[in-house]
Protein backbone atom coordinates (compact mmCIF):
# COMPACT_ATOMS: atom_id res chain seq x y z
CA UNK A 1 0.00 0.00 0.00
CA UNK A 2 1.13 3.58 -0.72
CA UNK A 3 1.11 5.95 1.64
CA UNK A 4 0.26 9.57 0.41
CA UNK A 5 3.22 12.35 0.00
CA UNK A 6 2.03 14.83 2.56
CA UNK A 7 2.71 15.19 6.26
CA UNK A 8 -0.16 15.69 9.57
CA UNK A 9 0.94 19.00 11.17
CA UNK A 10 -0.02 20.70 13.96
CA UNK A 11 -0.30 24.50 14.30
CA UNK A 12 0.80 26.94 17.04
CA UNK A 13 -2.96 27.39 17.75
CA UNK A 14 -4.19 23.73 17.52
CA UNK A 15 -5.76 23.51 14.25
CA UNK A 16 -4.77 20.67 11.66
CA UNK A 17 -3.52 21.26 8.49
CA UNK A 18 -2.14 19.05 5.85
CA UNK A 19 1.23 20.01 3.96
CA UNK A 20 2.29 18.37 0.96
CA UNK A 21 6.12 17.48 1.50
CA UNK A 22 8.49 18.25 -1.15
CA UNK A 23 9.06 14.75 -2.87
CA UNK A 24 11.93 14.11 -5.60
CA UNK A 25 10.34 13.87 -8.93
CA UNK A 26 11.74 10.54 -10.50
CA UNK A 27 14.65 10.88 -13.22
CA UNK A 28 15.66 8.55 -16.35
CA UNK A 29 18.66 6.04 -15.55
CA UNK A 30 20.89 6.83 -18.12
CA UNK A 31 24.06 8.40 -18.88
CA UNK A 32 24.71 11.84 -18.60
CA UNK A 33 25.88 13.67 -21.31
CA UNK A 34 26.84 16.76 -19.88
CA UNK A 35 30.60 15.83 -17.80
CA UNK A 36 30.64 18.25 -15.29
CA UNK A 37 27.12 17.24 -14.24
CA UNK A 38 27.75 13.58 -14.98
CA UNK A 39 30.98 13.76 -12.15
CA UNK A 40 28.71 16.08 -9.66
CA UNK A 41 26.69 13.30 -9.89
CA UNK A 42 28.67 10.52 -9.54
CA UNK A 43 30.73 12.19 -6.26
CA UNK A 44 27.00 12.72 -4.75
CA UNK A 45 25.96 9.58 -5.55
CA UNK A 46 29.26 8.15 -4.58
CA UNK A 47 29.08 9.30 -0.89
CA UNK A 48 25.68 8.27 -0.52
CA UNK A 49 26.60 4.68 -1.94
CA UNK A 50 29.91 4.92 0.75
CA UNK A 51 27.50 5.86 3.35
CA UNK A 52 24.85 2.93 3.02
CA UNK A 53 27.67 0.86 3.25
CA UNK A 54 28.95 2.10 6.22
CA UNK A 55 25.15 2.11 7.90
CA UNK A 56 24.78 -1.43 6.81
CA UNK A 57 28.10 -2.41 8.55
CA UNK A 58 27.40 -1.07 11.58
CA UNK A 59 23.38 -1.45 11.80
CA UNK A 60 23.32 -5.09 10.76
CA UNK A 61 27.19 -5.93 11.59
CA UNK A 62 27.34 -7.33 8.49
CA UNK A 63 30.98 -7.36 6.59
CA UNK A 64 30.95 -5.08 3.84
CA UNK A 65 32.99 -4.41 1.41
CA UNK A 66 32.90 -1.83 -1.90
CA UNK A 67 35.16 -0.85 -4.53
CA UNK A 68 34.47 1.67 -7.21
CA UNK A 69 36.23 3.27 -10.01
CA UNK A 70 35.15 6.49 -11.74
CA UNK A 71 35.12 7.14 -15.38
CA UNK A 72 38.86 8.28 -15.14
CA UNK A 73 39.98 5.02 -13.49
CA UNK A 74 40.45 6.77 -9.94
CA UNK A 75 39.55 4.19 -6.66
CA UNK A 76 37.04 5.10 -4.12
CA UNK A 77 36.81 1.57 -1.74
CA UNK A 78 35.18 1.10 1.80
CA UNK A 79 35.65 -2.01 3.89
CA UNK A 80 34.84 -2.08 7.87
CA UNK A 81 37.53 -4.90 7.96
CA UNK A 82 39.96 -5.17 4.96
CA UNK A 83 38.94 -4.80 1.38
CA UNK A 84 41.43 -7.73 0.29
CA UNK A 85 40.13 -10.25 3.33
CA UNK A 86 36.23 -9.52 2.24
CA UNK A 87 37.43 -10.39 -1.46
CA UNK A 88 38.97 -13.50 -0.48
CA UNK A 89 36.37 -14.80 1.57
CA UNK A 90 33.92 -14.01 -1.09
CA UNK A 91 36.14 -15.95 -3.47
CA UNK A 92 36.55 -19.04 -1.57
CA UNK A 93 32.48 -18.77 -0.60
CA UNK A 94 31.85 -18.67 -4.16
CA UNK A 95 34.23 -21.44 -5.52
CA UNK A 96 33.20 -23.63 -2.31
CA UNK A 97 29.28 -23.29 -3.19
CA UNK A 98 29.71 -23.41 -7.21
CA UNK A 99 31.94 -26.57 -7.32
CA UNK A 100 29.22 -28.68 -5.75
CA UNK A 101 26.58 -26.95 -8.01
CA UNK A 102 29.24 -26.68 -11.48
CA UNK A 103 30.24 -30.10 -10.98
CA UNK A 104 26.68 -32.00 -11.03
CA UNK A 105 25.54 -29.14 -13.90
CA UNK A 106 28.82 -30.42 -15.85
CA UNK A 107 28.30 -34.12 -15.47
CA UNK A 108 24.38 -33.45 -16.30
CA UNK A 109 25.21 -31.30 -19.33
CA UNK A 110 27.34 -33.97 -20.81
CA UNK A 111 25.32 -36.67 -19.86
CA UNK A 112 22.90 -34.84 -22.11
CA UNK A 113 25.05 -34.04 -25.15
CA UNK A 114 26.43 -37.31 -25.47
CA UNK A 115 22.98 -38.68 -25.49
CA UNK A 116 22.44 -36.31 -28.04
CA UNK A 117 25.65 -37.46 -30.16
CA UNK A 118 25.02 -40.90 -29.45
CA UNK A 119 21.52 -40.48 -31.43
CA UNK A 120 22.87 -38.71 -33.95
CA UNK A 121 25.53 -41.68 -35.13
CA UNK A 122 22.82 -44.30 -34.60
CA UNK A 123 20.73 -42.07 -37.07
CA UNK A 124 23.52 -41.90 -39.41
CA UNK A 125 24.58 -45.11 -39.22
CA UNK A 126 21.38 -46.06 -40.40
CA UNK A 127 21.23 -43.67 -42.83
CA UNK A 128 24.26 -44.70 -44.35
CA UNK A 129 23.30 -48.78 -44.17
CA UNK A 130 19.66 -47.44 -46.16
CA UNK A 131 22.49 -46.18 -48.91
CA UNK A 132 24.15 -48.86 -49.01
CA UNK A 133 20.95 -51.27 -49.69
CA UNK A 134 20.67 -52.71 -45.94
CA UNK A 135 18.56 -52.52 -43.33
CA UNK A 136 15.73 -51.48 -45.81
CA UNK A 137 12.99 -54.29 -44.39
CA UNK A 138 11.06 -52.40 -41.89
CA UNK A 139 10.95 -49.23 -44.23
CA UNK A 140 7.49 -47.70 -45.10
CA UNK A 141 6.81 -47.16 -48.45
CA UNK A 142 7.18 -43.37 -47.77
CA UNK A 143 10.64 -43.99 -46.06
CA UNK A 144 11.48 -45.90 -49.31
CA UNK A 145 10.36 -43.29 -51.65
CA UNK A 146 12.43 -40.87 -49.59
CA UNK A 147 15.21 -43.33 -49.66
CA UNK A 148 15.56 -43.50 -53.52
CA UNK A 149 14.41 -40.07 -54.28
CA UNK A 150 17.60 -39.12 -52.31
CA UNK A 151 19.93 -41.63 -53.89
CA UNK A 152 18.87 -40.41 -57.32
CA UNK A 153 19.93 -36.82 -56.01
CA UNK A 154 22.84 -38.26 -55.02
CA UNK A 155 22.95 -40.29 -58.19
CA UNK A 156 22.84 -37.33 -60.34
CA UNK A 157 25.39 -35.29 -58.28
CA UNK A 158 27.83 -37.96 -59.01
CA UNK A 159 27.08 -38.29 -62.64
CA UNK A 160 27.70 -34.05 -62.83
CA UNK A 161 30.54 -34.24 -61.55
CA UNK A 162 31.84 -37.05 -63.48
CA UNK A 163 31.18 -35.36 -66.51
CA UNK A 164 32.40 -32.75 -65.77
CA UNK A 165 35.53 -33.99 -64.96
CA UNK A 166 35.57 -36.21 -68.29
CA UNK A 167 34.95 -32.87 -70.34
CA UNK A 168 37.63 -31.07 -68.24
CA UNK A 169 40.10 -34.06 -69.69
CA UNK A 170 38.89 -34.30 -73.34
CA UNK A 171 39.40 -30.27 -73.47
CA UNK A 172 42.92 -30.42 -71.55
CA UNK A 173 43.77 -33.31 -74.29
CA UNK A 174 42.52 -31.71 -77.32
CA UNK A 175 44.17 -28.37 -76.18
CA UNK A 176 47.31 -30.69 -75.85
CA UNK A 177 46.67 -32.74 -79.40
CA UNK A 178 46.62 -29.12 -80.60
CA UNK A 179 49.78 -28.05 -79.15
CA UNK A 180 51.50 -31.12 -80.83
CA UNK A 181 50.20 -30.60 -83.98
CA UNK A 182 51.48 -27.00 -84.19
CA UNK A 183 54.99 -28.23 -82.27
CA UNK A 184 54.82 -30.86 -85.31
CA UNK A 185 54.25 -28.65 -88.29
CA UNK A 186 57.01 -25.97 -87.13
CA UNK A 187 59.47 -29.18 -86.73
CA UNK A 188 58.40 -29.99 -90.31
CA UNK A 189 58.70 -26.24 -91.40
CA UNK A 190 62.54 -26.33 -90.02
CA UNK A 191 63.27 -29.59 -91.71
CA UNK A 192 64.28 -29.35 -95.53
CA UNK A 193 62.80 -32.03 -97.61
CA UNK A 194 65.27 -33.78 -100.12
CA UNK A 195 64.36 -36.06 -102.80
Amino acid sequence: MEFPNFHHNQSSEGSSSLRKLAGRGKIEIKRIENTTNRQVTFCKRRNGLLKKAYELSVLCDAEVALVVFSSRGRLYEYANNSVRSTIERYKKASADSSNTGTVETNTQFYQQEASKLGKQIREMQNANRHIQGEAIGNLTVKELKNLESRLEKGLSRVRSKKNDLLFADIEFMQKREMELQNANMYLRAKVPISI
